[in-house]
């Protein structure tokens, strides 16, 4: 291979960016440098390094002016901020509407380099859902590709008679041809990732009302009467969209049955202590003789019980209600009509 042209350094205004950058990198100490290439590709990786082997003998002036045109730059600007609408703005001034929506929807979609890593931080249930409607062999594709312990959960998910098929694929799938891979992995981009990063940004009360639901009991109330005196119109919303463990009432009688067989004794005893007479009936009514026998004395065994034990008892047991809410095993009537309230 021919020895690339050798830079010519001496005159900074015919630099270019990469070129910069390149007598940046070799400015730095090692471990500052070795933290930004962690963060770069192997394109970029490799554009940088055949820059940087054939820079050649550096003058101090050139180091100079380029840390002082650095410091200049970033001074000019004020304090920065990096937001995604400010992100959005400035891709929108050189790249076109659709691509520049691809890219913001993937840097809102999950964490990961690659497609591949991504699909990896997605829930098995959403990834499920979306792969139960594809082909067996495009599934087979996309298993083989993620974690196999994510893979796992991900086929327990699927319909039983689907799976097999997926896995009569995966036991005969040779090497995947990269003009397959890269259609498949194309599809997830465009359908999949885009609909995902729409769908997960929550409406501002839905988000408020998940934090209160989280915040001790005098918090909560602290927080709801200032947000009333603020706002009354948005506290009302809050207040609709929020799921507390009286709320629990809305559960039908097999609902409680499913809750009562995940719950975890020692949590249900705590959080009932402080519930209403209604909600202890509830899941007593929903308990064989015995066992509410038995619950009832562990929690007359307790005596009293810190105010903070029972909040963080029922914020767990309405989490756990909300996932089995998600995964269909149980349904929450919306108020008083009889619709299921989907999360």
């Amino acid at each position: 291979m021919a020895e690339a042209e050798k830079i010519n350094t001496d005159d900074y205004r015919e630099l270019s960016g990469p070129q910069k950058a390149a007598i940046m990198m070799l400015s730095l100490n090692e471990d500052q440098s070795s933290k930004l290439f962690s963060m770069m590709d192997d394109e970029e990786i490799r554009e940088l390094s055949v820059i940087m082997a054939n820079l050649g003998n550096v003058n101090s002036n050139t180091v100079e002016q380029l840390f002082l045109d650095f410091s200049d730059a970033i001074s000019d600007t004020g304090s920065l901020v990096g937001t995604y609408d400010s992100t959005e703005k400035l891709l929108l001034k050189t790249l076109g509407q659709e691509r520049v929506e691809m890219i913001m929807d993937e840097i809102r979609g999950p964490a990961g380099r690659t497609m591949w890593d991504k699909l990896g931080n997605v829930n098995e249930q959403v990834l499920a859902n979306y792969l139960k409607n594809e082909y067996p062999q495009t599934v087979a594709v996309v298993l083989s590709k993620i974690k196999s312990d994510h893979a796992a959960k991900v086929l327990a998910l699927l319909p039983e008679t689907f799976a097999m098929e997926v896995i009569m694929r995966l036991l005969r799938m040779d090497a995947v041809q990269k003009d397959v891979l890269d259609g498949v992995e194309q599809t997830l981009r465009t359908e999949f990732m885009s609909n995902l990063s729409r769908t997960s940004r929550k409406d501002s009360h839905e988000l408020v009302a998940e934090i209160f639901n989280n915040l001790d009991r005098g918090s909560e109330n602290r927080f709801m009467e200032a947000l009333e005196e603020r706002n009354r119109e948005a506290s009302e919303r809050v207040k609709a969209l929020m799921f507390t463990f009286e709320d629990l009432s809305r559960i039908d009688a097999m609902g409680i049955q499913v809750l009562l067989r995940h719950a975890e004794k020692d949590k249900l005893a705590i959080a009932l202590k402080g519930s209403s007479e209604t909600i202890k009936d509830l899941f007593f009514e929903n308990m064989s003789q015995r066992a509410g026998k038995m619950l009832k004395e562990d929690m007359d065994a307790m005596g009293p019980v810190r105010l903070r034990d029972v909040d963080e008892a029922q914020s767990a047991i309405v989490a756990m209600a909300k996932d089995l809410a998600a995964q269909g095993e149980i349904m929450i009537i919306e108020g008083n009509e009889q619709d299921e309230l989907v999360y």
